[in-house]
């Protein structure tokens, strides 16, 4: 059982490093313009970076717990989701999605 709870916790750092690199994909191919999409492509990913850094990772200077924990997990890992699908990437989108509500409900149920 704890090989499935380290595989769960490696599962989770790659749906961070996941969040950026969709939210950047998202960024420079949903946007016209060069200006946009170079201030969207990087903006995007350093922005959630900077809010799961302060408020989510495990050393953040300002934990949450509970419910308010919860929610911003649900928005950082929930809008890379969003960002596959307006770039047209349905598939990957819900591929993404189902790996991250499994996940989570493993760090749930495991309290990881």
């Amino acid at each position: 059982m704890e090989a499935l709870k380290d595989i769960n916790l490696g599962i989770r750092f790659l749906l961070e490093i996941m969040v950026l690199v969709i939210l950047g994909y998202w960024g420079f191919h949903v946007s016209q313009g060069t200006i946009i999409k170079i201030l969207l492509g990087f903006g995007t990913p350093l922005l959630a970076a900077v809010i799961w850094g302060m408020f989510g990772a495990p050393k953040a200077p300002f934990t949450l717990s509970g419910f308010s924990f919860l929610v911003l997990e649900i928005i950082i890992f929930g809008l890379p989701a969003v960002a596959l699908f307006f770039a047209e990437k349905q598939t990957l989108a819900f591929i993404y999605g189902l790996i991250v509500v499994v996940n989570l409900v493993l760090m749930k149920i495991w309290h990881q």
